[in-house]
Parts: structure tokens; C-alpha cells; sequence
């Protein structure tokens, strides 16, 4: 909503990670030193740790830049996972075909093995980068140390980044698990940003966002760092809603009475030594204030000079019931719209995972409870379909255009699984349980850090990569999604080699749906094109609509 105001091209403070936004304060540099150095020895552990919000997300994503070309790397986002599906996951990332895994897990670690035997004879290293690592089970993590002992007679053959939150220290300390850490061989714990890192990583953003001049007044950057604690995730929340506020009430800069009273919009309270009548009066001029600014928010925000006079109005109205306050607020309390927060809260009990998988099987028209499995992800294989964990952006989520499955972190540090269900532009409807409702993209930002989980129906053959050569019926699969998607369902496509028009077809299509056109169907084209399939095509996001609300 600010971007145009303030003469930017995008939003800079946007939570997912966007490796253009890194900044390498000198602590960010020794940590990719760190990592470059462990992985460049070859075989082993690498630990990277970090309180939450700390960049590790972004560490990882500029790691994933550098790394030499000679270098495979698998990323695993998603720690829930059985010691299969962590296997699988591994060889969907490295493009090693399940064809050749067969349906056991040896036949998977064999099929690995060979993988990386083949790639040490070209020369070639392969690293795997697992996030939030301290949340794998014990049996998952003792898979992790023994795929270290997959060797040469010289050396090992794999390399493992394990990236978590400081527990995973402690975790690692355990009796049982001395043998993985003792086989770590460089450790960094990142911290906080200090004072001047903070402002400089604020000026970064705006930068590269396009900002010309200086938004954020001096006074502004030290609120910000003094208030965040030097941690980037909430400097991002923070300034991004200080940046709402400027807009909203016609100003250019952003002061620092406009930082603390984003700080307050987000959930922050600094400690106070009001009396009791003076800090509920303060109370309600706060809590008329923020109902105002939501309102005009959620009404798609008048102009600026009506902001203004609006918010002097509620100010002047906020002194003037101070001294009722006492009857008015149990009233005012009852007629306010729940926000997200207490959304979650009062259903906390139904954002499990379990939950959250029956509600997108039903998506599907799929019956979760009568499916076998250990996990969603292997109940979704009976049902002939696969998961998709990634990392994103709702921009993401609308070109993949299916309900997912989002891990949203509340103030108190519970997560919370939960479906989305419709999408607009400045809107998202999320579903728990049997409820559904809207709520406004910056809202549900300040608690989403980017990972989801989708579905996604692979060609019958289960193929994960289709390239020029192959032959098949998956390729028939891909050569009759692609006439669909061009509107000639009687197209000829008895032919079933992969060759070159076929590729370019592919490479039309990446180009499309903004993918990398390397003409290979992998696994982001297959589940595009998974839309265009014979049957049980993936159900549509709808478009939330401009009014809040349940459905």
C-alpha cells in the first residue's frame, strides 16, 4: 500500500528471504566463511545456530549462491518427516528418479550411494543443507550420521549443513548422538545486529527496494534497534508497519514516535509505571488509535490528509471517554473482530498436523482417516499423490494456484499448521478445522516466515524428470498436459520419445510460468503442468473477497 507513496519499487521489508535484500554485516561474512570453509573440507557436519529471526533462512540462501559450480546440494525445508520421506526428499532434490530407488528405503540409500559414487568420479561434490534441523526426530537424525559413512577408501562422499535454533547444540549433546558430534567440523552461532548494523541493514532494504532518500529519521534507527534487539526478523516487521504508519498519516519520514507505535501495532509492550487509572486511560486512547488504523486499513485506506484528520479526531473522542472507560471498554472489547492471534489461539487445539493434512486431503476429495500411513506424506502416496515442501512467497502460492498447508509462529513461539484456502490480492482465507476466514495478507505475514506444503499429482509413472531421450508412457503423460494447456486436447500425442519439439514445448511453457527454461520437466514444471492432467486436477485458490469474515 506504501510503495508508490514513498517512491518504491517493492515492499523492502517483506519477511520471506529474498537473497537481493542480504546484508553481510561483519558477523554474516565469518558465518559464510564458516560455512564455505566446512564444506570446501569435504565429508563431515557442518553447524550453523541461531535464535529465531537471526537470518539463518538467509545465510542459507546466500550460501546456496556461492557455492562452487563442481557442487550438487539438496535442501530440506521441512523437518517433520520419517526417515523415508527424509531419504526421498534428499534423492526428489538431487534428481535421482524413483524408478531407480525402488519402494524400500535401501533401495533409496543404494540408489544415493550410486549417486554420489558417479558424481565423485566427475570430479563433483554433494552437499545436503537441512533446516531446522533441531526440531528431527532422534531416528532421523541417526540416518543423518550413518549416510556420512557413504565413502571412498579416501574420503567421505557427502557433505551435511545442519542449521537450527540454539537447541540443536544441546541436542547434539546428548549421549546418544556423540558420534554426529564429534564428525562436526565448523560450528558459528550468529547473533544480533548491533546498533550500527541494524541502520545500515535498514538503509540496505530501502536501497534495494529503490528508496532515493533517507526514510527513516536517526532517531527512527536507534528505536528500531533498541525495540528489535538487533534481530533482522523483527526490524522487518517493525519497520514495515512504521512504514504503513507514515503513509497513513501523510508523512514522509519515518520518526521515532512512528517506530514505537508500529512496535505497539505488533504486540510489543514496553513496561510502564502508570498508576492504574492513568494506564487504563492510556489504554483506550492506544486501543481507539489502532481500532481506527485497522479500520481505514481494512477499508482499503482513504487518503492521507483523511487519515490524518480521522486519527486527530479519535484522538480528541479517546480523551474525551477516558474517564468512562471503565463501562466502555467491556463493550468495546465484545464488538472488536477477532484478530489472527486469537484466531489461533482459541483453536490451538486443531492446528496440529494432523489436523491440517485431513483439511487439505479434503481439498482433494480424499479421505485422510482411511488412508495408511505413518505421515500425511505417505498417506498422500496412496492416494497417488506427492508433497512439496518449499520456502516462498504469496506470489508462490497464487502460480501454484492450490490450497496449502502454512506453519505460522505466534508472539509465544507455537507453531500453528493451517490451510489456505483463497487468495487476493491483499487478503488470505485460512482454514482450521471446519472454520474458514479472512484476514489481511499483512497480517498474516507478521506470523508466516515462508514455508508451506502442498499436493501435487505426478505423471502415472511416477517420474520426477523427464528429459530429451526418454521414452515412455510418462512421456506420453507430458506431451497430452502440454496440449491441454495449449487448448488442443486432440492433438496427436501417440508419439512417446522425448525429442526436441517436445523439449521446446516444455521450455515455452517454463518460460510461461516463469521457471527456468532448461527444457527438463523436473519436478516444479511436473507439478504445473499436474493442472493439465488426465484427471483429478489440483482444486483451484479461490479469490478471497474484500469483505472480513468466516465461510
Amino acid at each position: 500500500m506504501y510503495t508508490r507513496y514513498f517512491g518504491l519499487r517493492e515492499s523492502p521489508f517483506a519477511l520471506p528471504p529474498d537473497p537481493r535484500y542480504l546484508y553481510l554485516a561483519p558477523r554474516y561474512q565469518e558465518a559464510l566463511a564458516h560455512l564455505l570453509y566446512g564444506i570446501g573440507q569435504g565429508g563431515g557436519f557442518v553447524q550453523l545456530t541461531g535464535e529465531v529471526g537471526t537470518g539463518k533462512t538467509m545465510m542459507i540462501r546466500a550460501l546456496l549462491e556461492r557455492l562452487p559450480p563442481e557442487v550438487n546440494a539438496a535442501l530440506v525445508l521441512y523437518p517433520l518427516l520419517s526417515v523415508e520421506e527424509f531419504i526421498a526428499s534428499i534423492c526428489d532434490d538431487l534428481g535421482i528418479a524413483s524408478a531407480e530407488r525402488g519402494a524400500s528405503l535401501k533401495g533409496a540409500i543404494d540408489a544415493l550411494n550410486r549417486f554420489l559414487l558417479d558424481n565423485h568420479a566427475k570430479g563433483r561434490r554433494t552437499v545436503i543443507i537441512i533446516d531446522e534441523a533441531h526440531r528431527l526426530s532422534h531416528e532421523v537424525l541417526e540416518q543423518v550420521r550413518l549416510l556420512t559413512n557413504l565413502e571412498t577408501t579416501k574420503e567421505k562422499l557427502l557433505q551435511i549443513l545442519l542449521v537450527g535454533q540454539p537447541e540443536l547444540a544441546g541436542l547434539l549433546a546428548q549421549p546418544n548422538l556423540r558420534q554426529l558430534a564429534q564428525r562436526i567440523t565448523a560450528r558459528y552461532n550468529l547473533g544480533p545486529l548491533t546498533a550500527a548494523e541494524t541502520a545500515q541493514y535498514v538503509r540496505r532494504r530501502l536501497e534495494v527496494a529503490g528508496a532515493k532518500d533517507a526514510i527513516f529519521t536517526p532517531g527512527a534507527l536507534r528505536a528500531v534497534h533498541r525495540l528489535a534487539g538487533g534481530i533482522p526478523r523483527l526490524i522487518n516487521t517493525f519497520c514495515d508497519r512504521a512504514l504503513l504508519g507514515a503513509y497513513a498519516h501523510g508523512k514522509n519520514r519515518v520518526t521515532a514516535a512512528l517506530l514505537r507505535r508500529a512496535a505497539a501495532e505488533v504486540g510489543y509492550r514496553r513496561p510502564r509505571r502508570y498508576g492504574a487509572r492513568a494506564a487504563l486511560a492510556a489504554g483506550l486512547v492506544a486501543f481507539a488509535a489502532i481500532g481506527v488504523w485497522q479500520w481505514r486499513l481494512h477499508a482499503w485506506a482513504p487518503l492521507a490528509t483523511e487519515a490524518a484528520e480521522a486519527s486527530a479526531a479519535v484522538d480528541a473522542a479517546a480523551r474525551d471517554m477516558a474517564p468512562r472507560v471503565a463501562e466502555a471498554a467491556p463493550a468495546v472489547a465484545a464488538a472488536r473482530t477477532p484478530d489472527l492471534a486469537t484466531f489461533l489461539a482459541e483453536r490451538a487445539d486443531a492446528t496440529d498436523t494432523e489436523h491440517a493434512f485431513k483439511a487439505l486431503f479434503a481439498k482433494w476429495s480424499k479421505d485422510y482417516a482411511r488412508l495408511a500411513g505413518a505421515t500425511g506424506c505417505e498417506r498422500a502416496e496412496r492416494a497417488g499423490l506427492r508433497c512439496l515442501y518449499a520456502s516462498g512467497t504469496w506470489n508462490n502460492l497464487r502460480q501454484l494456484n492450490r490450497p496449502a498447508i502454512l506453519e505460522l509462529t505466534d508472539d509465544a513461539g507455537a507453531r500453528h499448521q493451517v490451510v489456505v484456502t483463497a487468495l487476493a490480492d491483499d487478503r488470505v482465507a485460512l482454514e482450521i478445522g471446519n472454520e474458514t476466514r479472512e484476514f489481511p495478507l499483512i497480517e498474516v505475514e507478521r506470523y508466516w516466515y515462508g514455508k508451506y506444503l502442498t499436493l501435487w499429482k505426478p505423471p502415472p509413472s511416477g517420474e520426477l524428470a523427464l528429459r530429451i531421450g526418454m521414452e515412455g508412457p510418462a512421456v506420453a503423460w507430458l506431451r497430452a498436459a502440454l496440449a491441454r494447456y495449449r487448448g488442443e486436447p486432440d492433438a496427436d500425442i501417440g508419439n512417446t520419445t522425448f525429442d526436441a519439439a517436445l523439449r521446446a514445448q516444455v521450455r515455452e511453457f517454463q518460460r510461461a510460468h516463469r521457471l527456468e527454461p532448461d527444457g527438463v520437466a523436473g519436478r516444479q514444471t511436473l507439478i504445473h503442468l499436474d493442472a493439465y492432467g488426465p484427471d483429478l486436477a489440483p482444486p483451484p485458490l479461490t479469490r478471497a473477497t474484500a469483505e472480513r469474515g468466516g465461510g
